[in-house]
């Protein structure tokens, strides 16, 4: 055996390292999938309960059977026709779409300044901009809608969505952090050639962080969706209801203290929450990865 053929025949001859997976015992696995499969069933059941009582007659619409015997589509057509609940949508998605489209881009620009611009005191304000979340939104309700009546636009749906032109605390926490894990020398690169702060936001930041705005423009629209307090407090005018304070209505009439009849109720519930678990399910990939992503 030769020098050069020794070393050789000694390294085949080693055995190979394994590396060991950590295995997962059988019933710790069944336990984790009972658990996801409980956890599942807990959250699913309202909702189930929701469109099974819809379907319902009015003798029947308490009783705990999850599959409606008759079945009454009666009830979806009914409350259709009593109210205006196109309208309603019509208004709660163009709300939505804007106070979620302000919010998204005004937040995405303070972000953006505190992520990338080196000033003095860029902590401490960004600190204050944090405190604010500890304000309840209680404490300037009042104010708010004093303002908005001395330029006499306390009776519009401008209020509900024209607030987040200013940003939300939480939203630009949660960019800036997004806007701090992208490379530095991509904007470096930029600088170099020439590209303006407006540029490089518009055609490097936003691209790269587009997971993060799609869960900002969700949290928003289903915020925007969902709000009652402030549909309560500056729309007077049925045609401009939203789709809470439309179902605030339906609810005086139909439900407690109305006409009893609760199917109606169920059913008008059933619409407005349609729409928000077809968005999820649309932007569920982007979603996910703007939460786990940064």
């Amino acid at each position: 055996m030769s020098l050069v053929e020794a070393p050789v025949a000694a390294t085949v001859a080693e055995p190979a390292e394994s590396i060991e997976k950590p295995r997962t015992h059988a019933g710790t696995r069944v336990l984790s999938v009972l658990a996801l499969v409980l956890t599942g069933a807990a959250f699913l059941y309202p909702l189930i309960w929701l469109i099974s009582s819809s379907l319902k007659d009015r003798a029947h619409v308490f009783d705990n059977a999850l599959i409606p015997d008759p079945v009454a589509f009666g009830n979806y057509v009914e409350v259709w026709q009593a109210v205006p609940l196109l309208l309603w949508i019509v208004n709660s998605l163009l709300v939505g779409v804007a106070a979620a489209a302000t919010a998204t881009i005004s937040s995405a620009v303070v972000a953006y300044g505190f992520a990338r611009f080196r000033f003095r005191g860029r902590n401490v304000m960004f600190g204050l901009v944090l405190a604010t979340m500890m304000l309840p939104g209680a404490v300037t309700m009042v104010p708010v809608y004093l303002e908005w009546h001395a330029v006499g636009l306390a009776t519009t749906q401008i209020p509900l969505w024209a607030q987040n032109l200013f940003g939300s605390a939480f939203y630009v926490f949660l960019l800036r952090q997004f806007f701090l894990g992208l490379p530095g020398e991509v904007f470096d690169a930029a600088k170099v050639d020439g590209a303006g702060h407006l540029r490089t936001f518009a055609r490097i930041a936003l691209p790269l962080t587009v997971p993060a705005m799609i869960v900002v423009f969700v949290f928003e629209l289903k915020a925007a969706w969902t709000d009652l307090i402030k549909p309560l407090i500056y729309l007077r005018d049925t045609d401009f209801y939203t789709l809470p304070r439309g179902l605030k209505t339906i609810l005086d009439r139909f439900g407690e203290g109305g006409e009893s009849q609760w199917e109606l109720v169920l059913a008008a519930s059933t619409i407005a929450t349609a729409p928000m678990i077809l968005l999820f399910l649309f932007a569920q990939r982007y979603f996910v990865r703007g939460l786990t992503t940064q």
